[in-house]
């Protein structure tokens, strides 16, 4: 059973903006809307490690620190593999829940980067016109 999508993609936001305080409540909310299956225990046990291990200091191991945020080719292939374990009928429930968490956890970072990059752009665009407005002081003088 799929997790409510808007409250899982909330949650990775907020996780990425080390918002802690706020991802856990998003957290608990997903945990009051679940049923009480393998499959959605696996895949709320990978949020709260997501969550654990995003908000420790030391994150020379975890796997969150360690992948670029902005090579989204490289989510895409993370989300493939996770994907191919959710499908294998070897792994328990459990796993394939745990799987899934992180398969939609690329997919949404991929969508969050190209976001972000829109922003950053825009941004630019946005400075760049303003610089042109300025008046200069020649011209000021002129």
């Amino acid at each position: 059973m799929p997790m409510p999508s808007v409250l899982v993609t909330r949650f990775f936001q907020l996780i990425i903006n080390r918002q802690f305080a706020e991802a856990e409540r998003e957290l608990e909310r997903l945990k009051q809307r679940m049923h009480k299956t393998e499959w959605n225990h696996g895949y709320y046990m990978a949020l709260r490690g997501m969550l654990l291990t995003k908000r420790s200091n030391n994150n020379q191991y975890t796997f969150l620190s360690k992948i670029d945020l902005n090579d989204k080719k490289s989510l895409q292939e993370y989300k493939k593999e996770f994907l191919n374990h959710v499908r294998n009928k070897l792994h328990t429930d459990y796993d394939r829940g745990f799987f899934s968490a992180w398969a939609d956890c690329m997919r949404i970072l991929s969508k969050i980067v190209v976001k972000n990059q829109k922003d950053k752009v825009n941004k630019k665009i946005t400075d760049l016109k303003a610089e042109k407005e300025q008046v200069s002081m020649e011209t000021f003088l002129n």
